[in-house]
């Protein structure tokens, strides 16, 4: 690999890691296509994908935490399920057309980007029982994880809309949806990289520029930017991504 792709590479990673840390969900579902389009094959881009996710969300999960913005109660359904399911998908990728893969993971940028820029949370006037809560967390940690070992992405965007639909805060949903991806990413990564053989310092130098834009990002999201404004950055952003991953595919 030639200095201008790890140079390309880690100025990426930095500047999105910092970015989805601030929306409180993971970069995965970004870094797949793009490293899959520079030429890293996706046997070794998913499981590189999912581990800057763990590396990203960890430090903005810590912070959730500290700041009581984690719902254990919730959240560990959701989390217990997504990591027993990650590694299911994670098994079933080899065995999927390529042309298929890369088709879902279009749909799912179109999905996220229609959640990212239209979906607006509604307070329920009456919280959910103890048993819905439990069933709604592992029905959508069950989907998130399997779907999102199987694409390489951590499944932030299933668990939240989720967890804001059953009554939690926004920051809350935020907080505990961060800490699910964490160990549903590291789940699916440890799934998929039994499998390939990876690039110790292509992985080292992304972790380490992961770890910084997710340190930035979330100064910068205190001081200087909206929730709001950045929703419709990334919003706009991946649909941009899945048109193109769309035309390449139809062409």
């Amino acid at each position: 690999m030639s200095a201008v792709f790890y140079v390309l590479s880690a100025l990426v990673v930095f500047l999105f890691s910092g970015l989805l840390a601030m929306a409180g969900i993971g970069a995965a579902f970004l870094f797949v296509p793009f490293f899959y389009y520079l030429g890293v094959p996706l046997a070794e881009a998913t499981p590189t994908a999912l581990l800057l996710n763990v590396v990203s969300l960890l430090l903005a999960a810590i912070n959730y935490w500290r700041g009581k913005l984690v719902n254990w109660r919730v959240g560990l359904p959701v989390l217990v399920a997504a990591v027993i399911l990650s590694p299911v998908g994670a098994r079933l990728t080899p065995h999927v057309n390529k042309r298929l893969l890369l088709g879902l993971f279009a749909a799912f940028l179109v999905f996220a980007g229609f959640m990212m820029l239209f979906y607006r949370a509604r307070t329920r006037t009456r919280p959910l029982s103890r048993g819905a809560e439990v069933g709604a967390g592992v029905g959508v940690g069950a989907v998130a994880g399997f779907l999102g070992g199987l694409l390489g992405v951590g499944g932030g965007n299933f668990v939240l809309p989720v967890l804001n639909w059953i009554g939690l805060d926004p920051k809350v949903a935020a907080g505990t949806t961060s800490l699910v991806v964490v160990f549903s990413s590291l789940s699916g990564f440890l799934g998929h990289a039994t499998m390939s053989r990876l690039d110790p310092l292509f992985v080292g130098l992304m972790a380490v520029m992961a770890a910084a834009g997710s340190i930035v990002g979330s100064q910068l999201m205190k001081t200087r930017l909206s929730s709001a404004q950045l929703k419709k950055i990334i919003g706009v952003l991946l649909w941009m991504i899945a048109a193109k991953m769309i035309f390449d595919l139809i062409k």
